[in-house]
């Protein structure tokens, strides 16, 4: 065992131990990390990770909140609000940017630490990132403390789980970096607080902003999981018309896809324009009371998203390698056999055929009658110029295979676009094309009865993970006591 998958075993048995003491009563999520390690099995057997990774490492364990938005949209107030103490910086301009994981510690004071805490504990959602750091920056890993940072603080309301704040959009200088870190912590939280600034009530000269930040979720299966907020709603109320603000947001978010979910307008009191009106400002303290008492329930709700997301994304990731990457792989190679002996067929025919010529020019056909004769009389040069013809044969045979692989592979890039998931790809075709591996073994390399029934066990654990968090969450029939809690 390499010191890398003794690395990666220690974070395992460290993260169970955790979750079980987090957890006394509920071993769900404990077990589900030995279904992780399960399919971790099955995933080095066929090559689909390396032996220092891990399909646990593509969840965040721990409850995770990501809070995105513009500039000056007043994501860092609504933090520090949040927490209740001032963590994070804030004003109109661009304060910060870093992405910024925050959560609790029972020290005093808050502390920041760098980037690479983050990389090496498999806890948050940033485990191993360096490795994509390196692909995101021309410079490289060491590059990951100037995107990411730790704070800690001692805030109650953040305790048990973890608060993300971005960089803003629209003035940022490493954009592409930024919208791929973006995207990742999207996958992988449990609630997505996206904020808008009522003060710039021109929604369309932030069209770029508002299709990545909308458009690309609006589809997704998980897309109730995104709350879109306007913030610092106080401004309109000077306006003759408040609502038309509201409305021009409304629709410019339906010009980009937004045609469903709530819309929250939200302002921070202490930070909050004067308004002289009682009768407006009742209005708006009425909405906003109303609307952050959503945001809050569904930002207590997460420990509950939490658990049934990690055991979602164990069924999946399982359904996916028997469903989906296991008739992916099939079908890859069925083209590389079937390719890999037409050109066999075609090389082999044209040499046979080029040799015959020669030798018929030559007029060397009396030689080939005489061979038998002589290989009688010289066996040691008959096996010598034998080894060599098969020699040709073999290598020749050889880099058809490579090449047709090779072949399909920069196929495979064209329609995969995910990096992390054509790795996978190309890591077990590797393996089922190697040059030890015969042609004739059918199905993907690692890919037998043993495997299959690790991923039927998987399946049916992830089952009886949901049914048990069903039984601890609901109680239709309304007999026994109150549900515990996560």
């Amino acid at each position: 065992m390499s010191h890398s998958s003794t690395q990666i075993n220690k974070y395992l048995k460290n993260l169970q131990k955790h979750l079980t003491d987090e957890h006394p009563d509920n071993p769900t999520l404990a077990n589900a990390v030995k279904s992780f390690r399960k399919m971790d099995y099955v995933g080095h057997s066929m090559g689909l990770i390396n032996k220092d990774e891990s399909y646990a490492t593509c969840v965040t364990w721990w409850p995770m909140i990501a809070v995105l938005g513009t500039f000056s949209a007043g994501k860092s107030t609504y933090i520090n609000s949040y927490l209740d103490l001032p963590l994070q910086r804030t004003g109109n301009q661009a304060v910060d940017d870093k992405f910024t994981v925050i959560c609790y510690s029972h020290h005093n004071e808050a502390k920041t630490l760098p980037g690479i805490a983050l990389d090496a504990d498999p806890r948050f959602p940033f485990f191993q990132i360096s490795r994509s750091i390196e692909e995101i920056s021309e410079a490289g890993q060491e590059r990951i403390d100037a995107y990411l940072q730790l704070k800690t603080c001692p805030s109650e309301n953040v305790r048990g789980k973890i608060l993300i704040d971005s960089p803003g959009f629209d003035a940022d200088n490493q954009r592409a970096s930024t919208l791929r870190l973006t995207q990742h912590i999207i996958n992988l939280s449990d609630l997505v607080l996206v904020f808008f600034d009522a003060r710039h009530p021109e929604p369309k000269a932030m069209q770029d902003t508002l299709a990545y930040l909308v458009s690309a979720s609006v589809n997704r299966a998980d897309a109730n999981k995104f709350l879109y907020i306007l913030n610092q709603i106080d401004v309109t109320a000077q306006e003759d018309n408040p609502e038309e603000v509201v409305s021009a947001w409304q629709r410019s978010l339906a010009e980009v896809g937004l045609v469903t979910g709530r819309f929250y307008r939200i302002y921070n009191p202490s930070a909050a324009v004067p308004i002289a009106n009682p009768h407006i400002k009742e209005r708006f303290e009425k909405k906003r009371e109303e609307d952050m008492a959503d945001i809050n329930a569904r930002m207590r709700q997460i420990e509950v998203e939490r658990s049934y997301r990690i055991v979602g994304k164990l069924e999946q990731t399982a359904k996916g390698i028997k469903n989906q990457v296991v008739n992916k792989l099939s079908d890859m190679l069925k083209k590389w056999k079937s390719k890999v002996m037409l050109f066999d067929g075609l090389v082999f025919s044209t040499l046979a055929i080029l040799a015959g010529i020669a030798l018929t020019l030559s007029e060397s056909w009396s030689l080939v009658k005489t061979l038998p004769a002589e290989f009688m009389q010289g066996e040691t040069s008959a096996l010598a110029i034998a080894l060599v013809l098969v020699t040709g044969v073999i290598y020749i045979h050889f880099s058809i295979r490579r090449a047709v692989a090779n072949r399909l592979l920069k196929k495979l890039a064209d329609e995969i676009k995910d990096h992390e998931t054509y790795k996978q790809y190309m890591q077990a075709f590797n393996k089922s094309t190697a040059a030890h591996r015969p042609m004739f073994l059918q199905g993907p390399a690692g890919w037998n009865e043993v495997t299959q029934q690790t991923i039927d066990e998987i399946i049916n654990e992830a089952n009886d993970y949901i049914q048990a968090l069903n039984d601890q969450f609901t109680n239709p029939s309304g007999h026994g006591g109150e549900n515990s809690q996560v």
